[in-house]
């Protein structure tokens, strides 16, 4: 016999919540509501769009929110006339206190790391960059601070050698279905004790804040295997990038795949073309090989693409 289902609000934006309250839905749980982020203009033409949670939303017919300010009183009152068991939040905005604690067993969230390790707006980013081999999903009860609450469920994964960001993320967001519906579950039928998140010294306490610009440009003066693991870890949004110049003239590249040379031994930042067809960068401790980019203003294609309109010769990296 399968444990009860809840009635539950649930919370979230990004293409990374849709298959948990995909999975939610299809379990059977009674969904009161779905919260997402007010439409906002986007691109070129400012075309509103909507996000990919309330997409799924309106297919299917699910009764939906978009507030402006989660603290306004009538938000408020509606979530409390919703008489929710449990709110599930997953890649959603931080919730004031007089909103998560508004249902009977709390409000849980699914985040995309092995917690207390890599707490954090980009967990799957870092995970990546830092040359982690493992990772995970966890769910944990919401509290005051950002991703320390108690814990409640967690699932281990592999980071396989050469996966990227975009490919982690999707495993990661079926894998943290699954366990958000088992959290769902357990709670409801009070199978689950939340457990306090393990103390770490802070040194040893690695964190995932969010990727701004500067953190997405390549220095060829480390190592090869430091270079690759940022741009898999960036790929392929929002890019690692690098600046070619010559003179005055400027070219930014966002590179999107790389390949581990180990045998070649130049100066940092040097073109290095053993063939017509491969583009290679010497870094500190062995070479990068470019298998995809996008020149600026132009689109995506492979590093022996680029060589066919394109003599390194002269330019440098920065």
């Amino acid at each position: 016999m399968t444990d009860p289902l809840p009635r539950i609000v649930f919370m979230g934006t990004p293409e990374f919540a849709v298959p948990s309250l995909r999975s939610l839905h299809n379990a059977g749980c009674d969904i009161a509501a779905v919260v997402t982020v007010p439409d906002r203009a986007a691109g070129r033409g400012r075309k509103i769009t909507f996000s990919p949670v309330k997409e799924y939303a309106l297919e299917h017919n699910l009764y939906l929110l978009q507030p402006e300010k989660l603290r306004d009183p009538a938000f408020i009152s509606e979530m409390q006339s919703l008489k929710a068991d449990l709110f599930v939040v997953v890649a959603f905005r931080m919730l004031p206190e007089i909103v998560w604690r508004i249902p009977p067993l709390g409000t849980f969230n699914l985040h995309a790391s092995l917690l207390p390790q890599y707490r954090g707006a980009a967990p799957i980013n870092h995970a990546i960059i830092n040359g982690e081999t493992r990772t995970g999903v966890t769910t944990f009860l919401i509290d005051s601070k950002i991703d320390t609450g108690m814990i409640l469920l967690s699932r281990e994964t592999e980071i396989n050698p050469d996966e990227n960001a975009g490919s982690l993320h999707d495993r990661l967001k079926e894998i943290g279905a699954g366990i958000t519906v088992a959290t769902a579950r357990g709670l409801y039928a009070g199978k689950l004790k939340p457990v306090p998140q393990k103390k770490i010294p802070p040194a040893r306490l690695t964190t995932a804040p969010r990727i701004f610009p500067a953190d997405t440009i390549i220095n060829w003066r480390e190592p090869a295997v430091k270079v690759h693991n940022l741009i898999r870890g960036l790929s392929p949004y929002p890019g690692a990038m690098t600046l070619l110049h010559r003179g005055d003239s400027n070219l930014r590249l966002k590179i999107l795949e790389s390949k581990l040379i180990d045998d070649i031994r130049e100066i940092p930042g040097l073109f290095i073309r053993t063939e017509k067809s491969r583009l290679i960068v010497s870094c500190v401790s062995g070479a990068i090989e470019i298998l995809s980019l996008v020149p600026e203003g132009r689109k995506k294609m492979s590093g022996s693409e680029f060589l066919r309109g394109f003599d390194p010769s002269g330019w440098e990296l920065a």
